[in-house]
């Protein structure tokens, strides 16, 4: 892998210059996930380019805590809140 590969907007959507067509977004991240920062770095630049952004990091989980909502709460409620908000983009 290259560097020009990390940059490319296929591996890291950061980089695109059409970020401003997406559509709203929900950004779900761990205290503990590695890809957290990162996250958080494409929602700034989403918000920067106008896209209604909904981002929320749950402390104290681990990258794919998500999967796990038999056994931790708050994975209940990301993923209910993950819903949530698709339905609400899908039926504005």
């Amino acid at each position: 892998r290259t560097e020009a590969d990390r940059s490319h907007p296929y591996a890291s959507p950061v980089h695109s210059e059409f970020l401003h067509t997406l559509p709203p977004a929900a950004i779900l991240t761990a205290e503990y996930d590695p890809l957290r920062d990162e996250a958080r770095a494409y929602a700034e630049q989403l918000t920067r380019e106008g896209v209604d952004v909904f981002v929320k990091n749950y402390e104290g989980l681990i990258h794919g805590f998500a999967g796990f909502t038999a056994e931790v709460e708050e994975a209940y409620q990301a993923v209910a809140e993950g819903a949530a908000q698709l339905r609400e983009a899908l039926y504005k």
